[in-house]
């Protein structure tokens, strides 16, 4: 059994780097026609340069996911180019984060904005495109914060949050077209954003000991649930989230098991 993605076409969100990157670059590997989105040229432009050097089909575009015109303009130039959408990977975010008393309002509105609105306004830009396909998969990015979020991440975690039952929502509204919608929650992953790698030893420590595999996760541990859930093997699996965390606190100390081990 072998994944095919091969001629499907692909949109990854902010994906000039991190996480985003490493999905468009593994969908690409595996044949689709990856569309990248970012709102810095430079990154555009060094994917650009990747997938040349690589051989792979697909195209880099400009694009705010903030903004209802840049979303409905983006679809429209990628059918106009390559006919249809198969699937759509809502990976744009930020994390700001700080004490709910003292976060400013334009912290709060930045989190929102783009890891929840950028996700409704996306979705809302493609829906029609995948109805007259009657197929098509969306996937949003979620984390492990809309499970059990962190001291500190109130307007990250509301976002997430509520991409989690956006997703569920949309999910049964698709249904009748045959088109999947579903999340994927990411965990232990360093990013430029978590900085995970570059904290003191002690406090990497600590952070490792609340998973079940105890070593940080990489983002080709997500990009290969991306590759599956974008895949025909994935086409009953609709309205879930996924969790992508090695396991995060599923047992209340996990690190008990590597005392005893």
């Amino acid at each position: 059994m072998e994944i095919n993605l091969k001629d499907k076409v692909a949109i990854v969100t902010g994906a000039g780097r991190g996480i985003g990157n490493t999905i468009a670059r593994t969908l690409a590997a595996e044949g689709a026609i990856v569309v990248v989105t970012d709102i810095r040229t430079d990154l555009l432009d060094a994917v650009k340069a990747d997938w040349e050097a690589n051989g792979w089909r697909g195209a880099q575009h400009i694009a705010d996911v903030r903004s209802p015109e840049q979303c409905k303009e983006l679809i429209a130039k990628i059918v106009a180019e390559f006919g249809r959408v198969d699937t759509l990977v809502n990976n744009a975010g930020v994390s700001i984060s700080g004490p709910v008393e003292t976060m400013s309002e334009s912290a709060w509105d930045a989190n929102l904005d783009i890891n929840l609105k950028g996700t409704f306004l996306m979705c809302q830009a493609v829906i029609p495109v995948m109805k007259a396909q009657k197929s098509g998969s969306i996937l949003n990015a979620a984390s492990f914060a809309a499970i059990i979020p962190s001291i500190g991440s109130a307007p990250y975690a509301a976002s997430k949050a509520g991409v989690h039952y956006f997703t569920r929502v949309l999910a049964g509204e698709l249904g009748p077209w045959d088109v999947t919608v579903n999340c994927y929650s990411p965990g232990m992953i360093p990013t430029e954003i978590n900085h995970f790698t570059e904290r003191p030893e002690d406090v990497q420590s600590d952070l490792l000991d609340t998973l079940t595999l105890r070593r940080w996760g990489d983002p080709k541990d997500v990009a290969n649930l991306i590759c599956f859930l974008a895949s025909d093997l994935a086409r009953y699996i609709t309205g879930t989230m996924v969790d992508v965390s090695g396991g995060k606190l599923a047992t209340q100390i996990p690190k008990f098991a590597y005392e005893n081990a």
